[in-house]
């Protein structure tokens, strides 16, 4: 009986994990697959293309230190 008892104790005790921020994720993925669009239909080379997939990872990044940069920041 003690060992149902601690079977049960266990599963009760798990934590329930609830991830939530799909929708900046969503965002993300939108403006990734964007950049990637815009970058490789504007590639004259294959190495343009390659650093074109680059840039999309970044684009945040780039975005946030122009805004900054416009402000004086």
């Amino acid at each position: 009986m003690t060992a149902e008892s601690n079977a049960m104790e266990q599963r009760e005790k798990k934590t329930k994990v609830i991830y939530r921020g799909g929708a900046s994720e969503a965002v993300y993925a939108f403006g990734l697959f964007g950049a990637w669009f815009y970058y490789l239909t504007h590639a004259t080379t294959i190495w343009m293309g390659v650093l074109g997939i680059l840039k999309g990872f970044i684009w945040p990044a780039l975005l946030v230190y122009e805004l900054l940069k416009y402000f004086n920041m």
